[in-house]
């Protein structure tokens, strides 16, 4: 009797673990920024795996591209790209913040590459 009872309480609760995934579905978006080298690169991804719900957040420094992994129903979209903005960076078409586009190195700063390998470590 004890078994069964056991048993059951266990099934339920994976049932609702389950069903706990479910609504945290993992989606992506890529977000064009303004970066220019890997110390850009570096910034980025660290402020904004930080995020809440972020699992990833890769940046490709030649196209400019951020790929953030979410979950669902803990951040989306819009807030990843105001994130990025307060960095310094701007996101698709939403500007960088100013006072943080100002806090960058000059070289991070639109119009700051030069063309040189930047690749500060």
């Amino acid at each position: 009797m004890k078994i069964s009872i056991w048993l059951m309480a266990l099934a339920l609760v994976g049932a609702f673990s389950l069903r706990g995934l479910a609504q945290t579905d993992v989606k992506e978006v890529k977000i064009k920024t303004s970066a220019q080298c890997d110390m850009c690169k570096k910034r980025i991804e660290k402020a904004i795996g930080l995020e809440k719900g972020v699992k990833t957040a890769v940046l490709d420094v030649k196209s400019k591209v951020l790929t953030v992994q979410y979950r669902d129903g803990k951040t989306n979209p819009e807030a990843l790209r105001s994130a990025v903005t307060k960095v310094g960076y701007d996101a698709d078409v939403l500007p960088a913040d100013k006072k943080a586009h100002d806090r960058l190195p000059d070289c991070c700063q639109k119009g700051g590459h030069d063309g040189k390998d930047h690749n500060h470590k």
